[in-house]
């Protein structure tokens, strides 16, 4: 018998991003974190996601964090370690496409402040919205790689991935990542379109899932046979339910084959026990619901990520319409076709959600049109892989000229003006980044860290008069 070529695969571990940020509404502190990361970075782990998605916002709008300064706190922390972030394209980590100079500074300060590998996704697979932030990673000799958002539909075949594969390839991105997050990749189909990515391109693919639908690690098991090189897990306090599988368990499962990681579990179960107390307080606390610690197979039956089931019930709970629940998965498939079947992810999933919604509640079809919708058919977030329906189109844009180039090409620089606006709050050159992306929440932030410095000058002055009567 042939003797098989060991090819171990590499493990990036997501808990202190994607993993809290699905089980606990991202969150967990910084000051939960630090303690930990001098196991963590004992462990060889191919990468530690941190940082992007939706840490950033929740730093500033609930935790009253700066989360530039939890970046830097990690970077000091993992010496051995490379940290990862997830960008969304033009967006950012915001909602919006913002002009070019914007999303180029972003990315320098990422990298200046210790971010290696930028893992950068459009909500379209429109890969004009990738090609600025991947040029400015590869000018900062950053790793750019760049994230396939995977979804089903008539247009997404093997062909199309390949194509696509091949066309980040030539951008100049260093990986691919396969990005799953609704849970939708079944084994065999992790077989063939591994198999066919490899088959395409050189460079290395790595393989993202969510635990929703209840068969991510089979999913892993199935994308390292056919050739993927990375994989992400949670350890296993945060794991599992709408996160990624557990890191132990796909360290145990690969234990003795050719892909045989090689990491430590006694490691990794000192790193579980660390964690396992933040996971019983947010479940005492209702921070972590039970419920999303379970299997949602209605995920692959609807093709609807777990987060956008639970924004429909509570959108249908505040119209009253609780009844209306089936109406509106079965509308669903139906306003992603008029809308060019977009992958199912922020933002063009709650655009989606949203609309499918007020179809069936006000009983008749684009009654009312939101303002997301109308900007999604006219082409301001990018090219669907499909086109639109013409008539929901003219019904929400009327006359106006659809937007046929790069979003972003129609945004002029914009961080001058954004400086200015913010200047009397500016302590540090990446106030001006917090303040582009979230300019209420920033503000809020910046006004709650001076009234801190303030008291912590009165109370130094207070006690320095104390020590030295006059």
């Amino acid at each position: 018998m042939a003797k098989v070529k060991k090819k171990p695969v590499k493990i990036t571990e997501t808990v202190l991003r994607d993993a809290h940020q699905s089980l606990i509404a991202t969150r967990m502190t910084t000051e939960q974190m630090l303690p930990i990361i001098d196991k963590m970075d004992k462990v060889g782990y191919h990468s530690v996601e941190c940082w992007g998605g939706a840490t950033f916002d929740a730093s500033l709008r609930f935790l009253k964090e700066d989360p530039w300064e939890r970046l830097r706190k990690l970077r000091d922390g993992f010496k051995n370690t490379k940290l990862q972030m997830l960008f969304r394209g033009q967006n950012i980590l915001g909602y919006r496409h913002y002009a070019d100079d914007v999303v180029e500074y972003f990315v320098q300060k990422s990298i200046a402040n210790g971010i290696d590998i930028i893992r950068i996704f459009d909500c379209l697979n429109d890969i004009r919205n990738l090609e600025t932030a991947v040029r400015a990673a590869n000018k900062e000799k950053g790793h750019a790689q760049i994230a396939l958002s995977y979804t089903l539909g008539d247009a997404y075949t093997l062909d199309y991935w390949k194509d696509i594969a091949k066309r980040i390839e030539d951008m100049g991105a260093e990986s691919i990542c396969i990005k799953d997050m609704a849970g939708l990749l079944v084994p065999v189909k992790a077989t063939e379109l591994v198999t066919a990515l490899k088959e395409s391109v050189k460079i290395p693919i790595q393989v993202h899932t969510h635990y929703t639908s209840g068969v991510a690690s089979m999913t892993y098991m199935k994308s390292v046979e056919a050739g993927a090189d990375v994989i992400d897990t949670a350890i296993s306090p945060f794991s599992m339910g709408t996160s990624q599988p557990a890191t132990e368990v796909m360290v145990e499962a690969f234990k003795g084959t050719p892909y045989d990681t090689g990491l430590d579990q006694n490691l990794l179960a000192e790193i579980a026990d660390y964690f396992r107390p933040i996971q019983e307080d947010a479940l005492k606390t209702g921070l972590l619901n039970p419920k999303v610690m379970g299997v949602n197979i209605k995920t692959l039956l609807y093709q609807v990520p777990g987060g956008m089931l639970s924004n429909l019930v509570s959108q249908l709970k505040e119209q009253h319409a609780e009844d209306k629940y089936y109406e509106v998965l079965e509308e669903i498939p139906r306003v992603r076709k008029d809308f060019g079947e977009p992958p199912l992810v922020t933002p063009s999933s709650q655009i989606v959600g949203t609309q499918a919604v007020l179809n069936v509640v006000m009983g008749e079809r684009y009654k009312m049109i939101t303002k997301e919708s109308r900007a999604l058919l006219k082409g301001e977030y990018g090219q669907t892989v499909k086109p639109f329906n013409k008539e929901v189109q003219k019904k929400a844009i009327g006359d106006e000229k659809p937007i046929t180039c790069r979003p972003a090409d129609l945004i002029p620089p914009e961080l001058d003006k954004i400086a200015a606006e913010m200047a009397q709050y500016r302590q540090q050159d990446e106030d001006v980044l917090s303040y582009a992306l979230f300019p209420q929440v920033a503000t809020e932030f910046f006004k709650y860290r001076e009234a801190q410095q303030t008291k912590v000058d009165a109370n130094a002055a207070d006690t320095n008069s104390k020590a030295y009567p006059v």
